[in-house]
């Protein structure tokens, strides 16, 4: 699976333990922000959640594991994009119900309220719950089905009820989109030139700045 970690300013010193958390699982990690590496740009949930749109709806990444202080602000934000299917994730019981009966693709996480003394070994125990059930298997199992069909709904409401992204990144506040693109490794990692989608591609590279990517 490859994995996106996306930490807003206010959550950067929470970073560390997140990727930690995430090691030894055999899967592949993106560490997008915020890193507290040299000077870097502050990244707010404004930017982090158009990130996620982002890296999922080109599918460079399988999921995103992001947050605020709260976990509340990054939710919000990222459910504005088409396609993100975000859940707030308090504990392990929250990762393991979440995993199997919504099958999300982003996990928000409360990085500052509650987060005290051993929060980084909490942090490591939300993920051994979550990978330790199969995605969209379903609980209880009799509920398995109306589950599957209640997300097959709701991804066509995502579909009806948003814009398409390339009309999105086309429209957003230079704040926004500029921001998100230049952040330090994001170009990168999106690789715009390869992307097969040609609306989005065309779109993000007239927002791209010159000499930021490509």
């Amino acid at each position: 699976m490859q994995i996106a970690v996306i930490c807003e300013t206010s959550a950067a010193d929470r970073n560390a333990d997140i990727l930690r958390a995430l090691e030894g699982r055999g899967h592949t990690i993106h560490n997008a922000g915020m890193t507290r590496t040299g000077d870097d740009p502050a990244l707010s949930y404004i930017h982090t959640g158009f990130l996620t749109a982002l890296l999922l709806n080109t599918k460079r990444v399988d999921l995103v594991v992001g947050g605020c202080g709260t976990g509340q602000g990054y939710l919000n934000a990222c459910m504005q994009y088409p396609n993100v299917f975000c859940g707030l994730i308090q504990g392990p019981l929250d990762a393991w119900l979440f995993r199997q009966i919504n099958a999300g693709n982003c996990l928000s996480l409360a990085l500052h309220k509650g987060y005290g003394w051993a929060s980084d070994i909490d942090l490591r125990f939300i993920f051994d719950h979550y990978f330790s059930v199969e995605q969209g298997k379903g609980y209880p199992d009799h509920r398995a089905e109306p589950q599957r069909a209640s997300r097959d709904l709701l991804s066509r409401i995502t579909r009806t009820a948003h814009q398409p992204l390339h009309a999105i990144v086309r429209e957003l506040d230079d704040d926004v989109v500029v921001s998100a693109l230049t952040y330090p490794g994001i170009a990168e990692l999106l690789n715009i030139d390869a992307l097969e989608e040609a609306d989005l591609r065309e779109a993000l590279r007239a927002r791209m700045p010159k000499g930021a990517g490509s």
